[in-house]
């Protein structure tokens, strides 16, 4: 892998899961103003994912929670955030690490985010210049997408880079 590759997948990955931190201590900090609420999709078997076993067995893969109205205990950190929902009546605190969700919604808004790629800690990504960081080469390769030699020779060109605009999500003020 060289070492001159930059991995902006990862980092707008990393960017995104920003986006719902800020959002969820904001929630936590002011409440959820309006309509506002939120949808956040994770991976019930990531690691530092922590939900009672039943849920767990209810959904072994994926889980959407809702954070809305009836929710307490909602603490933020930079790598997580855990909140207490009610399940068949029964209060249960989650704590979900940022690096488990796959999507986060807040529907009032039109607005959403899908995750694709596991974020990557800051100092590993910086520090594939080391030729002896070998683990983190191989752990990054799954990044980087492969293809066979014939499958090389019938592809197409690659595409450019695409400009997203984010005016769709913009509150629009008079």
């Amino acid at each position: 892998m060289s070492s001159e590759q930059l991995f902006y997948d990862v980092w707008i990955e990393e960017a995104l899961r920003t986006v719902i931190e800020r959002a969820l201590t904001f929630a936590k900090k002011n409440g959820l103003p309006g309509d506002h609420h939120f949808y956040i999709t994770f991976k019930t078997g990531d690691i530092g994912v922590e939900v009672p076993a039943y849920i767990r067995t209810e959904h072994p893969d994926e889980m959407t929670i809702v954070i809305q109205h009836q929710f307490d205990n909602l603490t933020v950190t930079n790598k997580s955030f855990s909140v207490t929902l009610r399940f068949k009546g029964k209060p249960e605190q989650l704590v979900i690490p940022f690096s488990a969700i796959t999507s986060f919604a807040d529907p009032s808004v039109n607005f959403g985010l899908q995750l694709k790629t596991m974020a990557l800690d800051e100092d590993e990504v910086f520090s594939t210049h080391d030729p002896e960081n070998q683990d983190l080469e191989r752990s990054l390769a799954q990044y980087v997408p492969t293809t066979s030699s014939e499958e090389a020779e019938n592809e197409a060109p690659p595409k450019s880079g695409e400009v997203i605009t984010l005016d769709a999500f913009r509150n629009k003020r008079p």
